[in-house]
């Protein structure tokens, strides 16, 4: 599964509820795109979320 190379977001795990209050498992995934940003190495590609895509954490290539 895929982790942002930034901030490391990943998957989050719980439980869905339903109305009768059972709960079975579920999933929950990190918004994380594959991107060819630019590193000390020059351009690479990296998985990285969102979040940091908007946030300017990583100058894309």
């Amino acid at each position: 599964m895929a982790k942002c190379a930034i901030c490391e977001k990943a998957a989050h795990f719980g439980n869905n509820v339903s109305h009768s209050h059972r709960r079975s498992n579920r999933m929950w995934k990190a918004n994380v795109k594959s991107v060819k940003v630019i590193t000390d190495n020059g351009p690479r590609k990296m998985y990285v979320c969102t979040s940091c895509l908007r946030s300017g954490a990583v100058e894309r290539a």
